[in-house]
């Protein structure tokens, strides 16, 4: 199709398009059914994960935060496996390269629309760990179709979205910035602080950190938090 057809065509037929291209690249890539339990993450954050990794096959609930979501793609990018990102047309590649992750094995779906489910369903066949950002809320039936897949691809999603009957949530909060004068001065460094909880561990566990870090990546500035109370609010569904 000639660029000028193109250019005529309406939002949604583009984004059709789309994914018809991201399925024939997708069917060069080697399939792969991982045999892993739980996927890598990096040393600092294990200690508020059990198993300390994400479970394949999973979907997390996490904030939408690019650093975050850098940190926890961070180790499995370093030891060769692919990444994408879907729905995220702001997060940055050198941000990225920052924390670790190989762009060469980063796929990046800026703007899939309402198709979302069938850009996720096809980069679940090879990838396996995704973040994704719906735009809106997840139907029950759509997120039961794609729960399927994950299980049967071993594949791992991180949702920015809340997650019907998701493996837990992971979120980024309490941020303080460093470097700012008595009215001038420049941000040099921001401290989080990164909670988990999951369905295996079901009480809270927090870690303040630097995120990014000096160098990239994440650096931690404190001992494991003491164990947060249960809230109703961090009730995994």
């Amino acid at each position: 199709m000639a660029d000028g057809a193109f250019a005529t065509l309406s939002p949604a037929d583009r984004r059709a398009g789309e994914v018809l291209r991201l399925r024939r690249e997708i069917g060069r890539m080697q399939r792969r059914r991982s045999d892993d339990a739980v996927l890598p993450v990096d040393a600092v954050l294990q200690t508020i994960l059990p198993e300390q990794g994400l479970h394949t096959g999973t979907v997390y609930s996490v904030s939408p935060s690019p650093s975050l979501i850098f940190a926890l793609m961070s180790a499995v990018s370093r030891r060769g496996s692919w990444c994408a990102a879907v729905g995220m047309p702001t997060l940055g590649l050198e941000a990225a390269a920052a924390f670790g992750i190989d762009l060469s094995r980063l796929i990046l779906v800026p703007s899939p629309g309402e198709r979302w489910l069938a850009v996720v369903s096809a980069l679940a066949e090879v990838v396996p760990l995704i973040a994704m950002s719906p735009g809106t809320a997840v139907r029950d039936q759509d997120a039961a179709r794609l729960a399927a897949r994950l299980r049967d691809r071993g594949c791992t999603l991180l949702s920015t979205s809340q997650w019907p009957q998701s493996e837990g949530m992971i979120s980024l909060h309490d941020p303080h910035w460093e470097g700012i004068g008595e009215g001038w001065g420049m941000l040099s460094d921001r401290t989080v602080t990164v909670t988990a909880q999951t369905r295996s561990s079901p009480r809270p566990q927090s870690l303040r950190v630097r995120l990014p870090g000096s160098l990239g990546g994440v650096e931690r500035v404190a001992e494991l938090l003491e164990e947060l109370p249960t809230h109703p609010s961090w009730a995994v569904a």
